[in-house]
């Protein structure tokens, strides 16, 4: 029988796939009661916790917020629940991420795993580099723009399911179990290997009424040694 194009794309993910020495079993790290562990940057979105999950709300007139571990994090499986209701809104999950001055409060850079719920893109699942650095612009590293089948993944309005693997250079997205983005960071001087993790929640300009994103089963499991890492 001949394997169709997804299954053949699963298959080939398989046999590159990164194997780990693991040093601890998958940590929760929200622990779905309160925000214990987290601080916010940015903008004055609002962040609570509801039935076990992070409800990240939008505020007028403020600019990109984000919600970050207190602890840096390096080589991990990321595995996590969220929820998105409106496709005019965004969101994504910051790795590897860092905080720099900028006016009166810190503005949060590094990538981003993108939640795109938007019809005409539907990008959820994509790598993003928030806000740029000295070494690199902000844009796109790795977009859905030909895997179709990632787009086709995403459920507006339902809870989706991320798996993030990080190990070394290399940043792999499933999302409901689909192979989304795989990218590998060549560049020497942009390279992040280690950094916060954080919830975003978008600015949306001057619109008044609150747009909601929300997450929940936040697990981690770091990774001690991933052994195709490169050496350079």
């Amino acid at each position: 029988m001949m394997l169709n194009r997804l299954g053949a794309v699963q298959i080939a993910w398989l046999l590159c796939g990164i194997s780990f020495v693991s040093a601890a079993e998958p940590v929760e790290i929200f622990n779905g009661q309160d925000l214990t562990g987290w601080k916010q940057f940015g903008g004055a979105a609002t962040y609570a916790v509801q039935e076990g999950a992070i409800v990240g709300r939008s505020v007028p007139d403020t600019s990109n917020t984000f919600l970050a571990t207190e602890k840096e994090y390096g080589d991990f499986k990321l595995e996590l629940d969220f929820k998105i209701d409106d496709p005019t809104f965004n969101s994504g999950i910051q790795i590897r991420s860092h905080a720099r001055p900028s006016g009166d409060a810190e503005q949060v850079y590094g990538y981003q795993i993108e939640i795109d719920p938007s019809t005409d893109r539907g990008w959820t699942g994509g790598i993003y580099f928030e806000a740029g650095d000295e070494h690199r612009p902000a844009g796109w590293l790795h977009d859905l723009a030909e895997n179709k089948a990632a787009r086709a993944a995403f459920k507006l309005g339902e809870w989706n399911h991320f798996k993030i693997v990080a190990a070394g250079r290399r940043i792999q997205i499933w999302l409901n179990g689909v192979p989304a983005a795989d990218f590998t960071d060549t560049d020497d001087a942009a390279f992040t290997p280690t950094g916060f993790i954080a919830l975003q929640v978008h600015s949306v300009g001057d619109a008044k009424e609150p747009k909601e994103v929300r997450w929940r089963n936040i697990k981690l499991t770091e990774w001690s040694a991933p052994t195709d890492t490169p050496s350079n």
